[in-house]
C-alpha cells in the first residue's frame, strides 16, 4: 500500500496511526500542502478533493477521506478494533471522534484559513484566535463526553477516538492552546504517546517533517 500524506497533517496522522496499530506495512508518499503539490493533475487524479490523505491499494485502489479511511481499515484488518462492535459504545466512540473530524478539524484546515486571510485579510494573529478559539470549543464539548478515569477514551486500548484527539491535540500544542482546561484530553493524548506505534505517526518523526511549513493542518 502507498499512504499519500503530509506530515502536518492530522489526517495523515490519524491514518499512519491506525496503520501501525494494526502493525501494517505501507509506503509514506510525501504531499507538500504548502507547496500546492495536492494540486497537482496526477494527484487530483487519485484524490479529486484535493487533500491528504490518500491510500491506494495493492489493487490500485485509491481511497480518500480520513474516516472513511479508518473505518476500510478496521473493518478489513479488525485486530485491534478500532470502532466498537456494540453499537452503543460504538456510538458514544464515534461521536467523539466525529466532534473532532467534522467539528473542530474542518474550521482549522489549510483551505479555510487561506481563505481567511486571502479574502477577507485575516492577519496571522487572528488566523491562530480563529483556530485556537474551536479547538477550545471542541474541547470543552470533548471533556464533558468523554468519561472519567485514568484511561483511553473508552477502554484500556485507543480506539478511532483516541486516535482522532491525538492528532488534534498536536495542533492544540502547535498553536498554543492552553490543555490545562481539558485534563482528560491532555491524558488520552499522553496515554496514546506512551504507544510506539501511535508515537511513530507523530508528524515530526515523519521523514518530510519541515520545520520551516506554514499554515497546514
Amino acid at each position: 500500500m502507498k499512504l499519500y500524506s503530509y506530515w502536518r497533517s492530522t489526517t495523515s496522522y490519524r491514518i499512519r496511526a491506525a496503520l501501525n496499530l494494526k502493525g501494517l506495512a505501507y509506503d509514506a508518499v510525501p504531499v507538500d500542502l504548502v507547496a500546492g503539490d495536492q494540486r497537482a493533475p496526477d494527484y487530483v487524479a487519485l484524490n479529486a478533493g484535493k487533500g491528504v490523505p490518500t491510500l491506494v491499494l495493492e489493487d490500485g485502489t485509491a481511497l480518500t477521506q480520513s474516516m472513511a479511511l479508518l473505518e476500510y481499515i478496521d473493518a478489513t484488518w479488525p485486530e485491534p478494533r478500532l470502532i466498537p462492535a456494540d453499537a452503543l459504545l460504538r456510538a458514544q466512540v464515534m461521536a467523539v471522534a466525529h466532534t473532532v473530524a467534522l467539528d473542530i478539524h474542518p474550521v482549522n484546515n489549510l483551505r479555510l484559513i487561506g481563505q481567511l486571510r486571502t479574502r477577507f485579510g485575516a492577519t496571522p494573529d487572528q488566523a491562530t484566535d480563529w483556530m485556537c478559539h474551536w479547538m477550545n470549543e471542541g474541547f470543552a464539548a470533548l471533556e464533558a463526553m468523554l468519561p472519567a478515569g485514568d484511561s483511553f477514551a473508552f477502554g484500556d486500548a485507543p480506539n478511532i477516538a483516541d486516535i482522532c484527539i491525538t492528532a488534534q491535540v498536536y495542533n492544540a500544542h502547535r498553536w498554543g492552546v492552553d490543555l490545562t482546561h481539558f485534563p482528560k484530553t491532555a491524558r488520552i493524548e499522553r496515554l496514546c504517546l506512551n504507544i510506539p506505534a501511535i508515537a511513530d505517526a507523530h508528524p515530526d518523526t515523519q521523514p518530510d517533517n519541515r520545520t520551516d511549513a506554514k499554515v497546514a493542518t
